[in-house]
């Protein structure tokens, strides 16, 4: 009967990252310069790669859809952010805030296996070079960038229509910058037993199968690249996956900082500014990292310019 008599929230309240007027205004330019070089820098990788004959591989048609994925969840959380900080009150509609936890989460897996899928690339690379263009053909290329679309959706959907049968009742404040799912199920006054079950269970089955993807590939990368006599060669086997690895250390050292960390009161603070690098500075950093990282990327880049 109380739950059928309760009054639905139609908006959430954001907490951000910090009260005082002052430095909500250092933050603001702060982020958004890191938003800017994160639009730029992604959008540049895009253009280059779409641009560049040398650079139409199986490995940089799998980068230009992580940059085009970046480039969306930086937007997606990003921009609100910066709204909020030049505003009093740091409100969010339901509706709003559905669409941001369902499209976040679209392309947080999507991610997850477009890594994955980078690493494969890199495997087939080094370890069967001879068969590379075989194996990694135009086709299976597409096929494998859609698959990691849809298992994204498939999962986001799962969790979005989950959350349409909570009801919220009582408090809605999240204590975060943007609409974190398990924040919000936290919230609900229902029962919120299924939704944790799936939230763990999906979290576990996609992360875990993609973390394996790349464990296993790189594994048996380092193995082959041992093998190697020359010193020169074992360098230039690990200077194609060099900036893949680094990006994957980034993506899923925060990722697990994040997720796996006991979550307290005294933490929170700590968890934020966290969240902060996952969904906000590492979106700016990956398109850095290949750029300044791979000398294909970098020949391609001087090419452009002396042609303009």
């Amino acid at each position: 009967m109380a739950e059928s008599n309760c009054t639905q929230m139609t908006e959430f309240i954001l907490m951000g990252l910090a009260d005082d007027p002052v430095i909500q205004v250092t933050l603001f330019l702060m982020f958004l310069l890191i938003y800017l070089v994160t639009i730029l820098g992604n959008l540049g990788i895009i253009t280059l790669i779409r641009t560049s004959p040398q650079l139409h591989s199986p490995m940089y048609y799998f980068l230009g859809n992580l940059a085009f994925v970046d480039l969306c969840s930086s937007t997606v959380i990003t921009s609100k952010m910066l709204v909020d900080f030049m505003s009093e009150e740091k409100t969010v509609a339901y509706a709003g805030c559905l669409a941001q936890v369902f499209i976040f989460d679209i392309l947080g897996i999507t991610e997850c296996f477009l890594l994955a899928t980078m690493a494969y690339d890199r495997y087939v690379a080094i370890c069967h070079p001879l068969v590379y263009s075989v194996v990694m053909s135009p086709r299976l290329c597409f096929q494998l960038v859609i698959g990691s679309y849809l298992v994204g959706l498939m999962n986001s959907m799962g969790h979005t229509m989950g959350i349409l049968n909570l009801s919220f009742c009582g408090s809605n404040v999240i204590d975060l910058f943007f609409c974190d799912i398990s924040l919000l199920i936290s919230l609900s006054t229902s029962d919120t037993t299924l939704n944790c079950i799936i939230l763990t269970t999906s979290a576990n089955l996609y992360g875990v199968s993609s973390s394996l993807i790349i464990l296993i590939s790189y594994i048996v990368i380092l193995s082959t690249i041992l093998r190697i006599r020359s010193a020169k060669g074992k360098r230039k086997a690990f200077s194609t996956c060099a900036s893949h690895l680094t990006v994957v250390s980034i993506f899923y050292g925060t990722s697990l900082f994040i997720y796996l960390k006991p979550s307290s009161e005294n933490s929170r603070g700590e968890d934020k500014w966290a969240a902060v690098f996952y969904t906000v500075v590492t979106p700016m950093l990956n398109p850095l990292i290949y750029s300044l990282r791979n000398k294909e990327v970098k020949e391609a880049l001087r090419r452009i310019t002396k042609i303009k």
